[in-house]
């Protein structure tokens, strides 16, 4: 059976914002790193090397994903390794968190526990509300231990650490597929306003460090990603010449901020969201001095939102999301189990066909949004 790609962009629907018709639309969206080829690639050695694997990704291609009860167990997986970290940046809710933490780390047998069981998983994410080179070697054997049955991991950091216990080495030789990188400013006043805790330099010359071990590798393993909001938005230009000159060949400008299922968040995001003010000449003129570069430049949006009953969030109907301490929560958007909580455990099929799942997915098909989803649908 020939195995089609289910979404143009591996994570999930992928949108762009679009301005009355002079809009984004069209422009590229974020990709697998190196390209989608590579991930492809790997997606059918994972599916090779296992029968339940395959046989469970057919019956998820046969599906139409509208049901609350699927046949199929997710392909696709979030997992929080720790739910602390060493920033607090003004767009994200860890910020609020008692010393920045909320949960205990998620552990080494229990990951291990969790993808020997879901043997429908062909990629993952290792990373959550939170920094996970916090938790040191237990997180890069959590990404040698998926690699070594051709999962896709990527993972997301702010790169303050990398310089310590030679963390940079060992998370390139972890085997992981992409490490996306967060720099929210081109200079350190900016930077350090928006990341609250970091210091711009450590952070600039430790992504300089990761790339420059990926060259010597002769890989590509990086990508520079940035939430665009009125705090850095005159620096677009400057952040990408940044990021060229600190070896980045990928990078993505995330034009929207979530809520985190909470109407207050809510609220503070969209008084720094500027999406709707790039325009479509500035972005092409971002592609051009990235292309110039080298680099491949991407946007990222999801102010084209979800619309209940025809259109809806493909979350709970294809992957799931288990925070550091066991609690399942339907999307990353949310995130936090202490807004929203499906379910607990390391026995993640029992949660996926339970009833509690079940019913959230029925809300959605109903038109019956739960109210932590409705920021990311058009509103009534």
């Amino acid at each position: 059976m020939a195995l089609r790609n289910s979404t143009g962009a591996v994570g999930g629907e992928v949108y762009v914002a679009d301005d009355s018709g002079q809009g984004l639309a069209g422009l590229p969206t974020p990709q697998p790193v190196p390209d989608l080829n590579a991930y492809l690639r790997e997606r059918r050695i994972c599916l090779s090397r296992s029968p339940q694997r395959l046989a469970n990704f057919i019956a998820f291609l046969r599906a139409d994903r509208r049901t609350a009860q699927p046949d199929y167990l997710p392909t696709r997986m979030d997992f929080e390794n720790v739910s602390r970290c060493n920033f607090h940046c003004t767009m994200c809710k860890v910020s609020e968190w008692p010393k920045g933490r909320r949960g205990d780390d998620l552990s080494l047998d229990d990951f291990k526990t969790v993808i020997d069981q879901q043997t429908g998983l062909v990629e993952i994410k290792v990373q959550g509300l939170g920094e996970p080179t916090l938790q040191r070697d237990d997180y890069f054997e959590m990404i040698r231990y998926a690699r070594q049955r051709h999962i896709w991991v990527r993972t997301t950091t702010n790169a303050s650490l990398l310089h310590l216990h030679d963390n940079a080495r060992k998370l390139v030789d972890s085997g992981v597929n992409e490490i996306q990188i967060s720099i929210d400013g081109a200079d350190k006043a900016t930077f350090e306003a928006i990341r609250r805790g970091a210091v711009f330099e450590q952070v600039v010359e430790n992504c300089a460090l990761i790339n420059r071990l990926c060259a010597e590798r002769g890989i590509e393993r990086t990508k520079m990603w940035t939430v665009v909001q009125k705090g850095n938005r005159h620096q677009l230009a400057d952040l990408v010449d940044l990021a060229a000159r600190i070896g980045f060949k990928s990078m993505a400008f995330s034009l929207d901020l979530v809520d985190f299922g909470m109407a207050d968040w809510r609220r503070r995001n969209d008084a720094v969201n500027v999406d709707a003010t790039l325009k479509r000449a500035e972005a092409l003129a971002l592609l051009e001095r990235a292309e110039g570069h080298g680099i491949k430049l991407a946007f990222w949006s999801v102010t084209a939102k979800y619309r209940a009953p025809d259109k809806i969030c493909p979350w709970p109907f294809e992957r799931t999301y288990l925070s550091s301490d066991l609690r399942v929560v339907p999307c990353c958007v949310i995130g936090d189990p202490d807004i929203c909580e499906v379910g607990r455990g390391t026995d993640l099929t029992a949660v996926w066909r339970g009833e509690a799942l079940a019913d959230f997915r029925r809300q959605h098909l109903e038109g019956r949004i739960p109210a932590v989803c409705k920021g990311c649908y058009e509103a009534e």
